[in-house]
């Protein structure tokens, strides 16, 4: 079992302290984070707290996965390792403008 936890269906009025001290009831808090959008800066609802031990962890878990935290149901489980993400750009490989028949081109 790692010590990162996900946590999904944060308050958006939660703060990054207010789930330090939720998770503190089941043991020693490393960190928190919450998760914010990147050009708004506002939170998107789920984050990661790392917990000092496996257990603390794993109590964090049974204690507070499905249970009501500022009016919304919390999500706690194990934390996934992040996948790479495919890196996406402009034009899709296929070549820029131009090479086609419009007006003023092809036949003349």
């Amino acid at each position: 079992m790692e010590k990162k936890l996900y946590v999904g269906n944060i308050s958006f009025q939660a703060t990054e302290d207010d789930i330090r001290e939720l998770f503190s009831q089941s043991g020693e808090v490393e960190s928190v984070k919450i998760i914010t959008d990147q050009f708004t800066g506002k939170p998107k609802g789920f984050g990661f707290v790392e917990m000092t031990t496996e257990e603390n962890a794993a109590k964090a878990i049974e204690a507070l996965n499905g249970t009501t935290f500022m009016e919304r149901q919390i999500t706690v489980a194990e934390a996934k390792p992040q996948q790479p993400r495919e890196k996406r750009g402009f034009g899709g490989g296929r070549g820029g403008f131009g090479g086609g028949r419009g007006p003023g081109r092809g036949r003349g």
